[in-house]
């Protein structure tokens, strides 16, 4: 880079750099295309705004920020500073080294400009989450316990003052600041305590730590050098393995809520999302935590594995909408486990909520319900993806804690400090804990390939399950220990002939005589049951459950439901007339056709629950007397219309940047192409673009009367119009030719 005179404006040092450096420049910046620069002076101009400097800083680390805040202090904003000034004031907290490259970074997205001498706009303060000269003029030996002891001493009148710069300005103008000022004054005690600083006679301000001490914020950052937030370190495979085992249970208790869901919709708030009692209701029925089944419901809404809608079939008290699983749900209950891990992984990072919220209250006292919009937070993506790229930068295996990462988030993104507390980043490493990203607080080996877009990160999460098992335990007091991951249809069966007592890595299921029958109505036989024990089975096959199985199976579907609207048979007449005599027949219109049938008007599942009840063990039969399995199916809603994702916006491609730089410097190498070509000349001029395939460069003024100039190429010249393939945007558009002010040969 050439050697610049003092004073050089930011659009000349811009003029100087190469093409590679502008498109550099851009992309970091990408508010600076929009709309696109008609000149240098232009996105000189735009570069040094308050709004573009403020988005150009909010994803710089401390050391970045803390050099423009040096800068600032040197007066940086209107004179050229040396170099050696800069390294003087700060150089013995971090190495030269660090503060090049730094100030090359900076270089790059034109925030500091100049070589030796260097320059900020003027509006850099507006980057700063503090008042310029507090991260490297104040004192950064104090602790925060010793700042909240000094606090603790303080009488009403100095805790009021400091409250009064906590709230505005931390920059405050007294007199009592002044020399000979008696000392019991209030400003002249909270001096000598270090809770104020001195700026002038007649000037204090707030200190930095002070004041987030004072918010209740974990005091910093100090140290120009990124904090080490390792506390604990194990191996990679431990830490996958623990994962391994969170993603498993995840899965399970999704889908225990999506069977619930799909068994009783829970109906949806007028204000959207669910009600209190509902959750705490769902969260008994499921057996799953509130601030856990908070996280399941969000997820599992984004990823549109349940939506709110009108079920099908609807309640029998149905009123409005309710939130049920879609159709989606069953696709997913069938997919493989990694891809089930990898939909609501993917979700839950670009989910645009803050499911920890949920239960608590927001500022106007209301709680914050599952699934309502109070929970929205575009930021919330950021957090994560910054809490998973910080872990993903140290050794495999190292560990964090919430209050340690949330020292170096911070950090990295100072500007983010209100909302990377320790608090909210507790939340988001449970949360990360639970969907199998973080185990023992490190990464995990998929999530390191997720988070970096990698195709492979489902192939990396298949390595670290454990492989599907085809056997079980069974126990003598009818239980059956399940020590892994079941295969699909050998789950799906044990389910229906046993309840599940314990769950986690290692499950516990228990046979009972209501279990068999329910495995019975759906059709299945003694010897089908017989058949299943014994077959995967690791331990012998307890005599007591093969007497149950058969005195279950000997009662069951003596009596047989059908159609009449339903009938009953039965060969044992004195069974079938002690049915047809129980409480509850005659409401049913239950009537003897023969000896061994009976015939009721009422639909077979009433049949059916009102024998049930009485303590027979009936089955449902078809016309050709198959046993048919009546179960109620889970209702469904249609999928959501779009998944509740943020997306980050789509950022300019080289082609477009290259098409911006290309028009800046046509334009500066024609300093009269803004000059108004005659209508006529600029018909012909284009018309010969167009007939040459070539392209041009325009100036164009828009309905709205902004002026910019861009590479266009001609296709044709019609009825006043230029139709025209405009790479800026990447699409053909159409110019009137009225609003073009020149055109040069590009």
């Amino acid at each position: 880079m050439s050697e610049h005179t003092p004073g050089t404006p930011l659009g000349a040092w811009l003029a100087d750099l190469p093409d590679e450096r502008l498109i550099r420049l851009l992309e970091l910046r990408p508010d600076l295309t929009q709309p696109p620069p008609g000149s240098i002076a232009a996105l000189a101009a735009r570069a040094q705004s308050r709004q573009s400097v403020k988005a150009a800083t909010d994803g710089l680390d401390f050391l970045r920020l803390a050099i423009l805040d040096a800068l600032l202090a040197l007066h940086a904003d209107t004179t050229p500073v040396p170099l050696a000034k800069l390294t003087a004031l700060i150089g013995d907290r971090v190495g030269d080294d660090a503060i090049t490259a730094a100030l090359d970074d900076l270089r790059e997205r034109a925030l500091v400009w100049g070589d030796t001498e260097v320059r900020v706009a003027a509006e850099a303060a507006a980057g700063l989450p503090w008042y310029p000269g507090q991260a490297v003029l104040e004192d950064t030996e104090i602790t925060g316990e010793e700042i909240a002891a000094r606090l603790e001493a303080i009488d009403d009148a100095q805790r009021a003052l400091l409250e009064r710069l906590l709230e505005g300005s931390p920059m405050g103008r007294t007199r009592d600041a002044a020399p000979g000022t008696p000392p019991d004054r209030p400003v002249q005690r909270l001096l000598a305590a270090g809770l104020l600083r001195q700026i002038d006679e007649e000037t204090v301000i707030l200190p930095r730590l002070v004041g987030q001490v004072l918010r209740g914020e974990l005091p910093g950052p100090v140290a120009l050098t990124q904090p080490d937030p390792v506390v604990s370190t194990t191996s990679a495979a431990d830490v996958d393995a623990v994962a391994a085992g969170a993603v498993i249970d995840l899965l399970r208790e999704v889908e225990v809520v999506l069977e619930t869901l799909g068994a009783a919709p829970v109906p949806e708030l007028r204000s959207g999302g669910l009600g209190v009692r509902d959750v705490k209701r769902l969260a008994k029925t499921t057996g799953i935590g509130e601030q856990r089944l908070g996280l399941i419901l969000e997820v599992s809404a984004a990823a549109g594995l349940i939506a709110a809608g009108i079920p099908d079939p609807e309640p029998d008290d149905a009123a409005g909408t309710y939130w049920a699983p879609t159709v989606a749900a069953d696709r997913f209950v069938e997919s493989p486990v990694a891809d089930r891990w990898h939909l609501l992984a993917s979700t839950w990072l670009d989910l645009p909520s803050r499911p920890a919220l949920i239960g608590g209250r927001g500022p106007d006292g209301k709680p914050y319900a599952a699934l309502s919009n109070s929970l929205y937070s575009t930021a919330a993506p950021l957090d994560r993806r910054l809490l998973l790229r910080v872990l993903a930068d140290l050794p495999q295996g190292a560990g964090t804690d919430a209050t340690e990462a949330s020292r170096a988030m911070i950090w990295r993104r100072p500007r983010w400090a209100a909302r990377l507390q320790p608090a909210p980043v507790g939340d988001l490493l449970t949360e990360a804990h639970a969907l199998g990203l973080v185990g023992r607080g490190a990464i995990t080996s998929p999530a390191r390939k997720l988070l970096d877009g990698a195709d492979d990160a489902v192939g990396a999460m298949a390595k670290v399950l454990p492989k599907p098992i085809d056997h079980f335990l069974l126990q003598a007091d009818l239980t059956v220990i399940v020590p892994g991951p079941l295969e699909r249809d050998l789950a799906e069966q044990l389910a229906t002939v046993a309840n599940v007592e314990s769950a986690g890595a290692a499950m516990v299921y228990r046979i009972s005589e209501a279990s068999i029958r329910r495995a019975l109505d759906t059709g299945r036989t003694a010897g089908e049951l017989h058949a299943l024990f014994e077959r995967h089975s690791k331990t012998p096959v307890p005599q007591g459950l093969t007497y149950l199985i058969d005195d279950v199976a000997r009662r069951h579907g003596q009596l047989r439901v059908g159609m009449a609207s339903s009938f009953v048979r039965c060969e044992d007449p004195a069974l079938l007339a002690q049915a047809v005599g129980s409480p509850g027949a005659d409401e049913l219109e239950i009537r003897l056709l023969a000896p061994t049938v009976a015939v009721s008007q009422a639909p077979i599942s009433e049949v059916l629950a009102m024998l049930r009840n009485a303590g027979f063990a009936p089955a449902a039969e078809d016309s050709s007397g198959a046993i048919v399995d009546l179960r109620a199916r889970g209702a469904r809603v249609p999928p959501p219309p779009g998944r509740r994702l943020a997306r980050p916006p789509a950022t300019p491609t080289t082609q477009t940047l290259s098409a911006i730089v290309a028009v800046l410097r046509k334009v500066a190498s024609h300093p009269f192409a803004n000059m108004r070509v005659d209508p006529a000349v600029a018909i012909s001029e284009l018309q010969e673009a167009a007939r040459l395939q070539s392209s041009v460069v325009i100036g164009y003024v828009d309905p709205a009367g902004v002026a910019t100039q861009r590479v266009v190429a001609p296709v044709n010249v019609r009825g006043g119009q230029l139709t025209a393939w405009d790479p800026a945007t990447g699409r053909v558009r159409e110019f009137a030719i009225h609003r073009i002010t020149s055109v040069v040969s590009a």
